[in-house]
């Protein structure tokens, strides 16, 4: 079969749908149908198309036009839309493990509720497009254009951000244990009452950010920005915060026993109080808030004389929470090796 055939028999098998799905509500009597293809369909125009419900397994749509198209329920599992155009489209509830989304425009689309495990969306735009309840371990956003993005309550397990535009971005009660976030951009994000155990934030810019109520314990903070950002009630523990800066951060009632602030400027922060800086590691280096005092790395470790043997000191180390593991991404499912429509 030349490249020519098939392309234009799996282009005629994605416009097929709509006909199909007319067809079967037609007659007296509804005929249940199940729409299954893969192949190609490279460059294909398929703006404002319905195609809810479709199984598209391990198909190409790299450089598709496919403005406002409705996937509702589709499954799109192991397929390609590398530059596709899917500005406003539909995508709820979709299965779309081991896609790949590269370079996409997904500007403004419906992804509510949709399975993203493991899919790639490196370098896509995902401007005020909306994710909430989705379900999306391991998935690879890396600089990918996410402004405006609602990730609300969305599994992130493990995922990677690194170099992501994230500005404003509502991502309230996420689940985002061990996921990378280095040198993104998080100006005005939400993150509050987020799950972000072992995270890597270093060298973000997270200005303005509110991460009050979060989980960020064990995460990595090293040089990043979060001049007022809003860390109420966070628990901060063993958070490396070395090198970031704090100026009008709000830490109020926050956590930060065994945190490390070695060199840290918190002299703009607002919130501390002398009992959480007594439980955090600073140095003479730390620069805190007027009428506070670093008193050595207390939270990291210390030696303590032992009273019934004379000269004998013993080093106690208190336990870190330990971080647990982010899940491993599952595999994408196997690409068919031909087009089989199927009506039944």
């Amino acid at each position: 079969m030349t490249r020519l055939t098939r392309f234009l028999a799996a282009t005629a098998a994605v416009f097929a749908i709509v006909p199909i799905a007319g067809a079967a509500q037609a007659g007296d009597k509804e005929i249940p149908r199940q729409n299954s293809f893969g192949g190609s369909c490279v460059k294909c125009e398929l703006s404002g198309r319905n195609l809810s419900g479709a199984r598209i397994i391990g198909a190409n749509f790299s450089g598709a036009t496919m403005v406002g198209v409705i996937l509702r329920d589709a499954k799109l599992h192991a397929s390609v839309f590398v530059g596709a155009d899917l500005t406003r489209a539909d995508l709820s509830d979709a299965a779309m493990t081991g896609a790949n989304f590269s370079s996409a425009n997904l500007t403004g689309a419906r992804m509510r509720s949709t399975e993203a495990n493991g899919v790639v969306f490196g370098a896509a735009n995902l401007s005020r497009a909306d994710m909430s309840d989705s379900e999306a371990t391991g998935a690879v956003f890396s600089r990918a254009t996410m402004t405006g993005v609602i990730l609300k309550s969305a599994s992130l397990r493990g995922g990677t951000f690194d170099s992501a535009i994230l500005d404003r971005a509502v991502m309230n009660d996420i689940e985002a244990t061990g996921a990378n976030f280095a040198r993104a951009h998080l100006n005005g994000v939400l993150m509050k009452s987020a799950e972000l155990q072992g995270s890597n934030f270093a060298r973000v810019d997270a200005s303005g950010g509110n991460f009050s109520d979060a989980d960020m314990t064990g995460a990595n903070m090293a040089s990043g920005e979060f001049s007022h950002a809003s860390f109420r009630s966070t628990d901060l523990t063993g958070a490396n915060m070395a090198g970031g800066n704090f100026d009008g951060a709000d830490f109020r009632d926050a956590d930060i026993s065994r945190a490390m602030l070695i060199g840290v400027d918190l002299s703009g922060a607002h919130g501390l109080t002398q009992d959480q800086v007594d439980e955090a590691c600073a140095d003479s280096r730390t620069k805190l808030p007027r009428g506070l005092t670093a008193r050595g790395c207390v939270g990291s470790a210390r030696w303590v004389g032992r009273h019934d043997i004379p000269n004998v000191r013993i080093r106690i180390v208190p336990a870190v929470p330990a971080v647990p593991a982010p899940p491993t991404p599952p595999a994408p499912p196997a690409s068919p090796r031909y087009l089989v429509p199927i009506l039944h």
